[in-house]
């Protein structure tokens, strides 16, 4: 009866937790603070030295619960990447995940070792913590904002990559840590495999998704989404097995897939979408509630976090960038905005559970900075990325979402897809009456919307520019389709 009456007050807690974060990203941009912070205010809140609802001290726990949120998150965002639009950024995107990890690892490091007194490879530890931008911040802080294409592409794929590098560093440093006789030369070597094979793992795994998905016909449409992201699971946990970034071949699957031709493809984002805010949520509630506001809101770790966060973000985040993109096509106002929004979030905090997990030393030292450091990040940068943006004229036109767009959806095991399209002023069908046009086999306009309204197609419709059709193809005549609508 006891464990019935726990079960009650779980569900109900998991509830209003849940409503609350979903309703706290609604307030979130009215008031200018990222909803991670609120997240994680909500956590420590309810944990123990808050309202006392939930004692949560778990590092294990919050570290699987941290990894996968990451796939999540990490999926969702390389799902909705152009790679139209991230190829022209990939060669600074890259520079910014790798060799910019590694100098603000360098310059944290070192300020890290003056401030506490800390060994070396401790202060190194610090560095490699906080090294990364964080992909859940970055994609939720800069959805739907008009930041130059350039630049949002820039700062997307740099946070979607460079997650792998430093969670190599954290590992190799606490190994060298841990083990008195670690060799440097094999550390290197796990750098290459990591990295190379997670990119080729990502790429295989990408294509058979893209493959299996498109190929097999399930009984319920609901069971596409699910299907995707269990490739998103599948390649993390294949790929991690293996001693690979798992993270950096979900991440690259991603990109593979959603730039690829794919079923229920609408169907698929909007659940992806929808699950990776149900993990930020989660995330970074757990987050807070391993945190203890008291042994956070100290003298020491205030005013020492205060002067390490102010290292990164005003002397190792615009050293790195500055440094990592030299002769890449970026001027001095681009540099400035690519180094204020290099924002951290949760994947320090989860780094830091690893030296925790450990046993190092002042691993509870250094859990404490890092959730300050992040929070200082994306409370003062997260909140001021579209001012600075402004200020430095970066921003483009503001994006608006059509109300239509080309979507596919699959009619059970029935060899055939509606296809969803807006006629443009620029289709050759327009301004053609339904029987001018030279479709291939198999193809019926069901249905026409013209201004909001209903409009039952016939031979002497004519297709006029705005309007929205319906139409049925067998999916043998479905590139023939698209070519003909397509053509100019």
């Amino acid at each position: 009866m006891l464990d019935l009456e726990f079960n009650d007050y779980f569900i109900l807690l998991s509830a209003l937790l849940l409503i609350i974060g979903v309703l706290t990203t609604k307030f979130s941009s009215r008031l200018g603070v990222p909803a991670l912070i609120l997240f994680v205010l909500i956590g420590m809140i309810a944990g123990s030295d808050g309202l006392g609802l939930i004692h949560f001290n778990n590092a294990n726990m919050a570290q699987l619960i941290g990894i996968m949120a990451l796939i999540i998150i990490l999926f969702e965002g390389g799902l909705q990447t152009k790679w139209s639009t991230v190829k022209s950024v990939t060669k600074p995107a890259l520079s910014l995940a790798t060799v910019g990890v590694i100098l603000t690892t360098v310059v944290v490091a070192v300020a890290a070792k003056l401030i506490f007194g800390v060994s070396w490879l401790e202060g190194f530890l610090f560095g490699a913590i906080v090294g990364s931008t964080d992909a859940a911040a970055v994609f939720a802080v800069l959805k739907g904002q008009n930041i130059k294409e350039r630049l949002g592409a820039t700062l997307e794929a740099e946070s979607g990559s460079n997650d792998p590098m430093a969670m190599f560093l954290t590992i190799s440093v606490i190994e060298l840590i841990v083990v008195e006789e670690t060799s440097y030369f094999l550390l290197i070597g796990s750098f290459f495999w990591q990295m190379g094979i997670g990119l080729i793992m990502g790429l295989a795994l990408g294509k058979l998704a893209t493959f299996a998905i498109n190929r097999i016909n399930l009984d319920s449409s609901g069971l596409y989404p699910v299907f995707a992201l269990a490739f998103a699971l599948l390649t993390f946990s294949a790929t991690d097995i293996i001693g690979a970034s798992g993270l950096l071949a979900v991440y690259v699957a991603a990109l593979v897939i959603g730039n690829s031709e794919l079923t229920y493809r609408q169907s698929i984002f909007r659940f992806n979408e929808g699950f990776a805010w149900m993990a930020q949520i989660l995330m970074f509630t757990i987050l807070g509630l391993l945190v203890f506001p008291t042994q956070l809101i100290s003298f020491e770790i205030i005013v020492n976090g205060l002067l390490l966060s102010a290292i990164l973000v005003f002397i190792a985040r615009p050293l790195a960038v500055f440094l990592s993109t030299i002769k890449m096509g970026y001027d001095f106002k681009e540099k400035i905005f690519l180094s204020w929004a290099g924002l951290r979030g949760a994947v320090p905090i989860v780094l830091a559970t690893f030296p925790m997990i450990a046993g190092i030393e002042n691993s509870q030292l250094f859990f404490n900075v890092v959730f300050f450091v992040v929070l200082t990040s994306a409370l003062v940068q997260g909140s001021t990325i579209m001012l600075f943006a402004k200020k430095l004229a970066l921003t483009g036109p503001k994006e608006v979402e059509p109300p239509h767009s080309l979507e596919l959806v699959s009619i059970g095991k029935a060899n055939a897809e509606i296809i969803e399209f807006e006629v443009s002023e620029e289709t050759i069908i327009t301004n053609k009456t339904l029987a001018e046009m030279d479709f291939p086999k198999d193809v019926l306009i069901n249905a026409v919307i013209r201004d909001d309204q209903l409009i039952t197609p016939y031979g002497e419709t004519k297709i006029k520019i705005g309007d929205i059709l319906y139409i049925l193809v067998s999916r043998e005549s479905k590139q023939a389709l698209k070519e003909l609508l397509n053509h100019k």
